[in-house]
């Protein structure tokens, strides 16, 4: 039985079906804050520091073992996504980006409900640094999302990025599941209750 926190990556084979869930997670942000690289690190563990801009988009499966679920992972990543997700890891480097910027750019590509994680990408590059932690951290408790500063070159909080996503996802499903079942047996209550109340109104009185 796997741990909680057991994160044995699993065969990469794209139409690979054993899986108990599949998540599909999409990398934004703008061009080179590092979205190729991130994305290679975590995937295949390899960084290459000539990546030019993506002109198509970046994708990648990945399986791996996380609370004693084998869950599939489908990762995209552009900076103008062809469609809507539920999961998103949203960049920024170097230059700041206003919350109400970042909100509209995680508006148009999430729905409602998606599962949102910032990342500073490139913490690396200390010398050029023009973001502090603290900036990061107070741009993502303005929007409500969970921050991370991040390296794919020196492999800092890439799979903990990763990891806390589908922690984050997996919360979610469980409440939803908690709440259907908690209305499901209301209404089951509700039902015996009408229908016992029923019975005695039916029943003889003399």
């Amino acid at each position: 039985m796997a741990s909680a926190n057991d994160t044995r990556q699993m065969p990469k084979d794209a139409a690979d079906q054993n899986f108990d869930y599949m998540f599909k997670l999409l990398i934004i942000g703008n061009s080179s804050v590092g979205k190729t690289s991130f994305l290679f690190r975590y995937a295949d563990d390899s960084f290459t520091p000539d990546f030019v801009s993506t002109v198509g988009i970046d994708f990648k499966v990945k399986t791996v073992y996380r609370n004693e679920k084998r869950v599939k992972l489908q990762i995209w990543g552009k900076s103008k996504p062809p469609f809507k997700s539920t999961q998103l890891i949203v960049f920024f480097k170097r230059i700041f980006l206003y919350p109400s910027l970042r909100a509209t750019q995680i508006k148009t590509y999430s729905w409602d409900n998606a599962q949102v994680i910032l990342v500073g990408n490139k913490c690396d590059l200390e010398d050029n640094r023009v973001i502090s932690p603290e900036d990061g951290k107070r741009l993502a408790d303005e929007l409500g999302l969970e921050f991370f500063e991040a390296s794919a070159k020196d492999n800092i909080n890439v799979k903990q990025v990763f990891e806390r996503l589908v922690d984050i996802i997996c919360e979610k499903m469980n409440e939803s599941l908690d709440a259907s079942s908690g209305m499901n047996s209301t209404n089951h209550k509700n039902a015996a209750l009408k229908d016992a109340s029923a019975s005695q109104s039916n029943s003889c009185s003399c």
